[in-house]
């Protein structure tokens, strides 16, 4: 199957690795009100699409985000003459931006950030939907609706406290502060700090080469299984996985897996 082209991201494959890029590199890679819905279009497809077994995020340009293209909060403006109308139409718009990014964390490939020069506002929304955030050295992130007046509503406050310590979220948050490469690394919210961008994509790619190799519907289960005990008690997580592997556990798989460490070569593995 041809890969989708987009009007604000560019679309690769390598193999079994995708390369989604967002591609407005003279705008900082600003989200506009296209990129939004592309993105939810992307990540469906490299959910659906079998070849695909994990996905690079990265940017065009010099940095990799700069947040939400200012030009969308225009179209934001509900036209009504009801203020609840006109709050129920916003509220439906946030909803729907919402589950553009979420769309990233549904996927059910691993999805690795990575990450260069400056990752602001809606660019940290992103970034957390992501499995992985890889960075290079001159990377940096700031939760910057608080500088226009405004609560992150699409993801961050939500996701930004399950990845690091809750006083640190809180402190990033109310402050609009800069958060560098090497404090990103030390936090836990960025898994690596490469040299350069050159570096940081070939690493990355080069982990998610590794991942593609291994048992897809394993890589799938194990993905579901972490969001999954993300948001419920761990009883329940023990639960789900008992019933999941009694159902998808595969023998084949297995059987492949076992028979490549005792003859240590390197098992394939069907999509």
């Amino acid at each position: 199957m041809t890969p989708p082209s987009f009007t604000t991201l560019s679309l690769t494959l390598d193999g079994a690795v995708a390369q989604v890029n967002l591609n407005r590199p003279e705008q900082a890679n600003a989200m506009s009100a296209a990129m939004w819905p592309e993105l939810q279009a992307c990540f469906e497809w490299l959910d659906a699409e079998p070849r695909v077994r994990a996905v690079v995020l990265a940017g065009e340009g010099r940095h990799f985000c700069s947040g939400l293209d200012l030009a969308v909060f225009a179209g934001l403006v509900a036209e009504h003459a009801d203020p609840a109308r006109r709050a129920e139409q916003l509220r439906r718009q946030i909803l729907s931006m919402q589950d553009n990014l979420t769309a990233i964390e549904r996927c059910r490939k691993p999805v690795l950030a990575a990450i260069h020069g400056a990752c602001i506002g809606g660019g940290v929304d992103l970034v957390t939907c992501c499995d992985m955030r890889y960075v290079s050295s001159d990377a940096w992130f700031a939760v910057r609706e608080i500088d226009i007046g405004m609560t992150a509503d699409v993801g961050t406050l939500q996701r930004l406290p399950r990845l690091i310590a809750d006083g640190l979220a809180r402190e990033l948050a109310y402050t609009g502060r800069r958060l560098e490469a090497t404090e990103a690394r030390e936090i836990g919210l960025v898994n690596r700090v490469f040299e350069s961008r050159e570096a940081l994509l070939e690493g990355v790619l080069a982990l998610a080469k590794e991942i593609a190799g291994k048992s897809p519907l394993a890589i799938r289960g194990t993905k579901e299984m972490l969001l999954y005990t993300r948001d419920h008690p761990v009883r329940d997580a023990l639960n789900y996985i008992a019933t999941w592997n009694a159902g998808m556990l595969s023998e084949e798989d297995l059987q492949r897996g076992i028979r490549a460490q005792a003859e240590k070569t390197t098992p394939t593995y069907s999509d």
